[in-house]
């Protein structure tokens, strides 16, 4: 009676013209059926290597870099607006635009046509052309990084692309991303334009959009880097409570920025500047004066801004909740140095929130609040990454 090893193997056997006898073993299926548990998971863990390849630690490298720099165009975007300087350029030129004025007939032309927006006539009537400059150059600058940020993720995407760096599914992810990138630039210059019409200043909707798209690119770019640094190990995702509740905190962090995007939009940072109270009152009595009643929520300054706080005091109680729940947790080393991450980035961001709202938004701190949203983001998503991995699960 054949044993266990001699059904597990195929023998042929041939006799040769002596009458020796010739045996050839060929592993059978069955092999691999039987292997112990721990040769097994040896096997599959070299099929499925959990550290990235050195291609993709390359592209990753890249799509890092492009954060750096769209946060960089957050902050910016943000001194832009607090500066009142975004609606010094009143043309979309995305070619010729990058050469800035040369010459002083080049400077007046630009000064000439500024002065026929509601902003000079309405605002800064009887600017001169040096101080028209100093609101020039940074709306410049704030677009030539845009046009930068474009050359620096389209420029490594056609290189990667033809050197067959990326796969299907990462190169249709990449081409998403190049898209949704082309959309903001059409979006920026669609959002300048209401601010050049009758009212000196933009729509709060589209200065919203505009934001809210910034974001949501870095999010996409951030997601496939750490997708890149730290493939997906499909067998030990986390779908317990601790990844949902990550996920619940990126949301309001979404919220979150959607709401600042209207306070600035409406200026809504320079009224109620008082903390904790809103001049005296936890919800101030003029939340709902405007009619219909869902027009607070995007004319009125202190819905608005009430809003804005609402979610912070959410986003602050659940950061606390979430970071003593992987405190309790065996969590991963990485996935507890991200909590503790998460918690002092929110303490800063709410620092900074404050301090922008009792000071009635100064231009350092207003742009330091807008790059502080970003970093909070940028840790809540990397956690929701870290927690999905085999070794974080709770």
């Amino acid at each position: 009676m054949p044993g266990r090893a001699a059904a597990a193997q195929k023998i042929l056997t041939q006799i040769n013209r002596n009458g020796a006898t010739v045996v050839t073993i060929l592993a059978s299926p069955t092999i691999q059926a039987d292997a112990p548990p721990a040769i097994d998971a040896a096997r599959r863990a070299r099929r499925k290597p959990i550290m990235a390849s050195t291609h993709h630690r390359a592209v990753a490298v890249w799509l890092l870099t492009c954060c750096a720099l769209i946060f960089a165009m957050v902050v910016l975007g943000g001194v832009t607006r607090l500066t009142h300087s975004g609606l010094s350029i009143v043309e979309w030129q995305p070619l010729v635009g990058t050469v800035p004025p040369l010459n002083d007939q080049d400077w007046q032309a630009l000064f000439e046509k500024y002065r026929q927006t509601p902003e000079y006539r309405q605002v800064n009537k009887g600017m001169s052309v040096d101080e028209f400059k100093g609101i020039f150059w940074l709306e410049y600058f704030h677009r030539l990084l845009g046009r930068l940020i474009g050359v620096v993720f389209f420029v490594p995407l056609l290189y990667f692309w033809l050197r067959r760096r990326l796969d299907r599914p990462l190169g249709v992810q990449l081409g998403g991303i190049f898209l949704l990138g082309a959309l903001q630039g059409g979006l920026g210059w669609y959002m300048v334009a209401s601010g050049l019409i009758d009212e000196p200043r933009v729509s709060q909707f589209r200065l919203t959009a505009h934001l809210s798209l910034a974001f949501l690119i870095y999010a996409a770019i951030l997601w496939v880097a750490l997708d890149l640094l730290w493939p997906r190990d499909r067998a030990g995702d986390a779908t317990g409570p601790l990844r949902r509740m990550a996920w619940a905190i990126t949301a309001v962090v979404a919220a979150m920025v959607i709401t600042g995007g209207f306070v600035a939009g409406i200026r809504a940072g320079k009224a109620y500047n008082t903390f904790p109270l809103m001049n005296g009152h936890l919800v101030p009595p003029e939340i709902f004066m405007l009619d219909p009643w869902y027009s607070n929520f995007f004319y009125n300054m202190a819905t608005v801004q009430f809003d804005h706080r609402l979610f912070a005091w959410v986003l602050a109680v659940l950061v606390t909740l979430f970071w003593l729940k992987i405190m309790r947790s065996n969590a991963g080393a990485r996935v507890r140095m991200l909590a503790h991450v998460l918690l002092a980035a929110l303490v800063v961001q709410v620092t900074l929130g404050i301090s922008t709202l009792l000071l009635a938004v100064p231009v350092a701190l207003g742009a330091a609040h807008q790059g502080g949203a970003l970093v909070v983001l940028t840790v809540a998503i990397a956690l929701n990454h870290a927690l999905r991995r085999h070794e974080s699960i709770p």
